[in-house]
C-alpha cells in the first residue's frame, strides 16, 4: 500500500515538473511579445508555489509596471522571495532597491549583504555595485554587513 502511494507521488511530481517549466516558458514567450497579462497569468501561480524565476519575473513586472500597477514594495516582496532561494538576479535587484530606498527602507548594510550574495555567483557587476556601497560605509558597518552575509549563508546552506 505504501509503495503504491509513494509511486503515485513520485509519478505526480515527474509529470508536474515539466509542466512547471513549460508554464514558465509560456510566460517568457508572452512577456517577450508584450503580452503581459498572459505572462502574469502563467507566472503568478508558479511564483506563489515558490518558483524563483517566476518570483523574480513578477518583481520585474511590478518594478516596471508591466501588466500590473507599478508597485516597488510588491516588487521587493517578490525579489526577496526569489533572493531567499539564492536567485542571483533577484539578490542584485533587491540590493539595488536597498541602495535607493525604493520599495524598502534605504539601507546600505542590507544592500551590501544582498549584493555580496549575488556576487558570490560569479557575476562581476553586483561586486562592482557592492564595492561602491562599501565606500560609503564605516568599517563597523562593513563588519556588520559581512556578519549578516555569513549568517544568511549559514542559514541557507551556502558557502
Amino acid at each position: 500500500m505504501f509503495r503504491r502511494i509513494a509511486f503515485g507521488l513520485v509519478l505526480a511530481l515527474l509529470v508536474a515538473l515539466p509542466a512547471t517549466a513549460q508554464d514558465h516558458q509560456k510566460g517568457v514567450a508572452a512577456y517577450k511579445r508584450g503580452d503581459y497579462a498572459t505572462a502574469l497569468k502563467e507566472w503568478r501561480p508558479l511564483a506563489e508555489q515558490g518558483h524563483a524565476n517566476a518570483q523574480d519575473n513578477l518583481g520585474l513586472m511590478y518594478t516596471k509596471g508591466l501588466g500590473v500597477p507599478q508597485d516597488y514594495a510588491e516588487a521587493a516582496k517578490w525579489y526577496r522571495k526569489a533572493a531567499e532561494q539564492g536567485h542571483a538576479g533577484a539578490q542584485m535587484r533587491l540590493g539595488v532597491m536597498y541602495i535607493q530606498g525604493i520599495g524598502v527602507p534605504k539601507d546600505d548594510i542590507l544592500a551590501y549583504m544582498w549584493l555580496s550574495h549575488s556576487a558570490a555567483n560569479g557575476d562581476k557587476f553586483p561586486a562592482i555595485i557592492r564595492d561602491g556601497v562599501a565606500r560609503r560605509l564605516t568599517r563597523a558597518q562593513i563588519a556588520e554587513a559581512k556578519k549578516l552575509t555569513r549568517e544568511w549563508q549559514a542559514k541557507h546552506g551556502k558557502k
